[in-house]
């Protein structure tokens, strides 16, 4: 198996990124890689993908219970009505990651995708997922970015959103389903055969 994979304490071998924490082997196992869809679902990674932004995922996963909670559940319309005061707010919150340009991008773009229409987000974002994908024979095979993800990115920024590089959106298309770089060897690799 190498390098690529690592059995965890369950017995079940996973991508070796993971690790051993219960978080992170619970998101490797229901989330990444698993077709997301829906607007306030999708608002919600962009959103957490922009704060992760020079950070580790895990950090993200272990704050996003708190992110919830102050952003409103990432209802586009909630946040889109957020004012300096929240901003502000959210600044002092140890709960979360308090870099205000992220935070202001995250309201901003809430307003920007109220301007879409209900399912336009979700169809715009999907609308970059490759045709095909080969998946990865290991993880030095996992690109940061491909030209799928710099098209989202050029497409989203024309249109005014913030946060949303190249590499950002690849790992939103990871972590959304757009494609699945499970390894060879790893079990959710094997529900893809």
């Amino acid at each position: 198996m190498g390098t690529d994979i690592r059995i965890a304490s369950d017995g079940l071998a996973r991508c070796a990124w993971v690790g051993d924490d219960d978080e992170y082997r619970r998101y490797h196992d229901e989330e990444w890689g698993r077709p997301l869809h829906g607007d306030r679902a999708l608002f919600e990674k962009m959103c957490l993908e922009g704060f992760q932004a020079g950070l580790s995922w895990i950090t993200i996963l272990r704050k996003r219970p708190r992110f919830r909670e102050v952003f409103a559940g990432f209802e586009p319309e909630a946040v889109a009505g957020f004012g300096p005061d929240d901003v502000e707010r959210l600044m002092q919150d140890a709960g979360i990651i308090r870099n205000r340009a992220k935070i202001e991008a995250a309201i901003s773009n809430a307003r920007l995708a109220l301007e879409l229409a209900p399912g336009e987000l979700d169809d715009l974002l999907w609308s970059f997922a490759p045709q095909s994908h080969t998946a990865p024979a290991s993880l030095t095979d996992i690109p940061a970015v491909t030209a799928e993800s710099t098209a989202m990115s050029k497409t989203l920024r024309k249109r005014g959103f913030r946060f949303v590089g190249p590499t950002t959106m690849y790992a939103l298309m990871q972590s959304a389903g757009m494609v699945d770089d499970h390894v060879p060897g790893c079990h959710r690799a094997a529900t893809r055969e």
